[in-house]
């Protein structure tokens, strides 16, 4: 006959909380509180319960603990290219910029879910925040959605949205100065004697109008007409920069400056003009956008306009967290700064 003091413990790795709470002579709910670190439930319960818990393999049911919870711990990072199907997340601003978003998330220990948005159709974000699989959204760059991530804004809070401001937006953004931008990236160049400078890049995206906008604007101010034929247009690959830069070449249009809507752009335009026989910068000066890691790193290394992807990171998720506290949380843009390398 058994004991009645003896208590059957289950096969290892199919422990369930009841069972703790048998071993441990507690009731389930407070097995959940210990194992959620709750202060209410002395230490030293607390310990012993983690104590069985650890010894015979027990495992959170982390879907369970969120749908009772209605909490998941993770935050969604969503990269909308809805404008350029063909751009990976290995493209290194991406990269760049969801590894900071990441060392930011993880500091306050959540988990990060990451998504890549390409198919468009009525309601893509809609179905994302109610499939309740984050806590919170973060967009890295609005793509053409902006209708969609205004439809959203009024009833979904907890999301924070890297781009450039448009007429009427309502949800909680991030960014730097993009037209400010290009005006500093046009007057640099002109201050280095350069009167036909090259838009490399699509303008189909805010952040990439704004720049052709502080590019024309740079023109404006130092008296140069605009001309449509310096209009390069190129989707946000290197490989498409490239050949884009090579029909440039080969139609015979005079430059002697190329400002790129990025450092990728930028940096596939260096490469093919020294391919092509150009000396950068004595034959063709580059510029670029954003200052990823690998700017500094090109030969000539690329000057540059710099927007602090370390410190947009931190605001976004600072942000982001206190939209999902309650607590409102404006927009910001931040201020842009030219580096000046070897390559202009």
């Amino acid at each position: 006959m058994d004991s009645p003091d003896l208590v059957l413990v289950p096969e290892r790795g199919r422990l369930k909380m009841a069972d703790i709470a048998r071993m441990a002579g507690v009731s389930i709910s407070t097995v959940s509180r210990a194992l959620a670190g709750n202060p209410l439930i002395p230490k030293a319960l607390r310990d012993q319960i983690v104590e069985i818990a650890q010894t015979h393999g027990y495992v959170v049911n982390q879907s369970a603990r969120s749908l009772r919870l209605r909490k998941t711990d993770t935050i969604g990072v969503i990269i909308p290219l809805a404008h350029e199907a063909g751009q990976m997340i290995s493209d290194p601003f991406f990269l760049e910029m969801v590894g900071r978003l990441a060392d930011e998330i993880t500091r306050r220990d959540y988990l990060v879910l990451l998504h890549k948005v390409i198919a468009t159709e009525p309601g893509w974000l809609d179905r994302i925040i109610q499939s309740h699989r984050a806590d919170g959204l973060l967009l890295i760059g609005q793509s053409t959605q902006h209708e969609a991530l205004n439809s959203v804004a009024d009833t979904y809070r907890p999301m924070v949205v890297w781009g450039a401001p448009m007429p009427g937006h309502r949800y909680c953004l991030v960014g730097s100065d993009n037209r400010e931008g290009g005006r500093l990236a046009v007057s640099h160049l002109v201050a280095r004697d350069r009167r036909r400078i090259v838009f490399l890049g699509e303008i189909d995206a805010p952040e990439a109008i704004q720049r052709f906008e502080g590019y024309r604007k740079g023109l404006e101010e130092a008296g140069i007409a605009f001309d449509p034929a310096l209009v390069i247009p190129s989707h946000y690959t290197r490989g498409d920069a490239q050949r884009a830069m090579e029909r440039a070449l080969a139609s015979g249009v005079a430059f002697d400056a190329v400002f790129a809507f990025s450092d990728v752009l930028a940096l596939a335009a260096l490469t093919t003009l020294q391919r092509a026989g150009k000396s950068v910068p004595r034959d063709v000066a580059v510029v670029g956008f954003d200052d990823i890691l690998l700017a500094q790193h090109s030969s000539p290394p690329l000057t540059t306009i710099r927007q602090d992807l370390e410190a947009g990171a931190r605001i976004m998720v600072d942000l982001l967290f206190r939209r999902m506290a309650g607590d409102s949380s404006p927009s910001t843009i931040s201020p842009v700064e030219l580096v000046v390398r070897e390559s202009a």
